[in-house]
């Protein structure tokens, strides 16, 4: 294995940090205006799952388009620039992470420099993976399940009025669809932390057992609490895991012959 290049000083080290966050920022915002041309069919996007559990609810007025309230005049425009915001850093989030492993990338072997192009692929790949898994499958289920709470027996005196305010609803999905993105980054995690020697396949088979438990408390954190979408949930995070543990031991330090 050959040598890292020379290091260079801190005041470079900082010159150089500064350059890639700039870049970093640029990129965000170039897609920040992309996303806010394509701002209400984002917004539409994102209120699938809610709307496909409204019409699935069978609560009152629930054939009719789903309703999102604006609960004053600057929230709308509020979500609006949350929507785009989440939008410019998935776009520029090919160029966030090159610039992260072009920092990071002298303080590495020169054989491991190749690992660039499909530690970029893999890493974008895993995040929105892990975002329209939450998006396509994790919250249709829990907005289901959370319509489900405000229907009250027949014949009941009281009437709960589902009334889903837009920032509030924004809020949520987006932290989640992060959320989901990051957690499906355990495998691009477990790989730099195998080629740098700070763990290797051992570590990571003595953890699996706490592991799963704390996937599955994860899951019954996030989703409803049913164990089908307790399991859909879990057996992804114990999945990615297992890879995370094949990745580990194909790179772990190998000793140098002598």
């Amino acid at each position: 294995m050959t040598e890292p290049e020379p290091t260079m000083t801190f005041w470079e080290h900082l010159e150089e940090l500064r350059a890639r966050v700039v870049r970093s920022v640029i990129a965000v915002m170039v897609g920040f205006g992309v996303a806010w041309y394509f701002k209400a069919k984002i917004l539409e996007a994102l209120a699938q799952p809610y709307i496909e559990a409204w019409h699935k609810s069978g609560i009152a007025g629930a054939s009719a388009a789903a309703p999102l309230h604006n609960p004053g005049p600057t929230n709308l425009f509020s979500a609006y620039i949350k929507i785009s915001l989440l939008g410019g850093f998935i776009m520029a989030l090919p160029v966030v992470l090159w610039q992260l492993w072009a920092f990071i990338a002298p303080g590495l072997y020169k054989n491991e420099k190749r690992y660039v192009i499909p530690f970029v692929a893999v890493s974008c790949g895993l995040f929105v993976g892990g975002a329209m898994f939450g998006a396509k499958l994790a919250f249709p289920l829990a907005f289901g399940w959370f319509l489900e709470l405000g229907k009250m027996d027949p014949g009941s005196s009281l009437a709960v009025e589902q009334t889903m305010m837009i920032d509030q609803y924004l809020e949520f999905v987006i932290q989640a669809l992060v959320a989901f993105g990051v957690v499906f980054e355990i495998p691009v995690v477990i790989f730099f932390l195998t080629i740098i020697g700070l763990i290797d396949h051992t570590h990571l088979i003595k953890f699996f057992r706490y592991y799963v438990v704390l996937a599955f408390v994860v899951s019954a954190i996030i989703t409803p609490p049913d164990v089908m979408s307790q399991l859909l949930m879990a057996g992804p995070l114990v999945l990615l895991y297992a890879l995370s543990i094949g990745l580990a031991w194909m790179f772990r330090k190998r000793p140098s012959s002598a």
